[in-house]
């Protein structure tokens, strides 16, 4: 029996990826050993980031996918073991470098992330459906994509996602779990039996300065916050924490959610930030005898507010789409499975994914940006 090389057997593991840290396990140290008996069983150790992991069935079908191809190997066994602390810190090192300060990535200033604040002037206008649909559907076309759920009130994006692990700590460093090829942060996912989070200012920014500096990202391509309703002391402390982050406004077509959208979309001129655009949910009804649009909640709210944010900081601030009223976005966000996975030929669907191609069409690039270079002395 021809029994595969120890390179052919390092190079099936390269495969393998850690699902939490997205990075191949070789590269990590989390490969303990790898060998193959004269009968073909081959025995892969593997160390686990912590004890109990979430992921470790995951992680053990991997590698045994990765691995049972090759010629010779007639059996799988994964042995897992737990890292010492001395190994979780140099993987913490590895990932994050020798920071003691713990940056938040997204506010440095070579960072390539764009990031999106989705805000909302008032509750019920859907601004969690749209930040989960617009994030998988990012992930979608290969982009590597994170959501913050910074609505600790109310916060609900782990449902909406179908997230169904907590978070793992490695050291100081916090692996988020992911849904749909999106990482997500909840406060949702630390607290036990909808537990109601009853905090102030100074706790509230600090819990979004932990989830933006304290959670391993990775390199993302973009960032959503999912933020309360209003311009209280989160939509203040992204601010200050990112100041880079563009604002995605969501209204609904009535006038008293125009007039708060319009409110919670001023506050990029007190913090100079870019809005990005103006997002209508709920737009019409698609009546279903003869397909003509039903304007259930009125018509125009998202155009009146682009236009009023546009007159307010003197640059144009886009419709970028009206989402029709469809009962299987609701019933997206309570499966967990967002509507432009489980039904884009919708009419909201198509909006949906249609929003996502105006927001995504500024690509990811150095232009602009220092690269710390000086031209060399002779």
């Amino acid at each position: 029996m021809t029994l595969p090389t120890h390179d052919q057997l390092q190079a099936a593991l390269a495969t393998v990826e850690d699902p939490e840290i997205r990075r191949p396990i070789t590269e990590i140290g989390m490969l303990k050993s790898a060998t193959v008996d004269a009968d073909g069983t081959a025995r892969i150790g593997v160390y686990l980031t912590i004890s109990g992991c979430p992921m470790k069935d995951t992680l053990t079908q991997r590698v045994t996918d990765a691995v049972s191809p090759l010629e010779g190997v007639t059996s799988v066994v994964v042995e897992l073991d737990v890292m010492s602390t001395e190994q979780r810190q140099e993987l913490q090192t590895l990932l994050r470098g020798d920071n003691p300060t713990r940056e938040i990535p997204f506010a440095q200033p070579g960072s390539l992330t764009r990031v999106f604040a989705v805000a909302s002037g008032k509750g019920g206008v859907g601004k969690s459906s749209v930040t989960v649909n617009l994030a998988v559907a990012l992930a979608a076309k290969g982009l590597r994509v994170g959501v913050v759920d910074a609505d600790v009130y109310g916060f609900s994006v782990p449902r909406m996602l179908g997230v169904e692990h907590r978070p793992t700590q490695v050291e100081q460093m916090i692996l988020p779990p992911s849904a749909h090829g999106v990482k997500v942060i909840s406060i949702g996912m630390f607290t036990k039996d909808n537990t109601p989070v009853v905090w102030r200012g100074p706790m509230l920014h600090r819990a979004l300065q932990q989830f933006l500096a304290d959670v391993y990202w990775g390199d993302l391509d973009y960032l959503l916050m999912d933020l309360p309703p209003g311009t209280g002391d989160i939509a203040i402390s992204v601010a200050q924490l990112v100041p880079t982050a563009e604002i995605l406004v969501v209204t609904t077509p009535q006038l008293a959610a125009q007039e708060v959208a319009e409110r919670a979309g001023s506050i990029a001129l007190q913090t100079h930030q870019r809005i990005a655009g103006v997002v209508e949910n709920m737009s019409y009804f698609p009546c279903p005898h003869c397909g003509e649009p039903v304007d259930v909640f009125g018509s125009g709210g998202g155009e009146a507010v682009a236009g009023s944010l546009s007159r307010l900081l003197g640059a144009e601030v886009p419709l970028l789409g009206q989402v029709p009223i469809d009962k299987r976005l609701r019933e997206g966000g309570d499966n967990g499975i967002p509507l432009v996975l489980s039904d884009p030929d919708s009419a909201a669907g198509k909006e949906l994914l249609m929003i996502t191609e105006k927001i995504s069409g500024k690509p990811r690039g150095l232009a602009g940006l220092s690269l710390g270079l000086s031209p060399a002395k002779r």
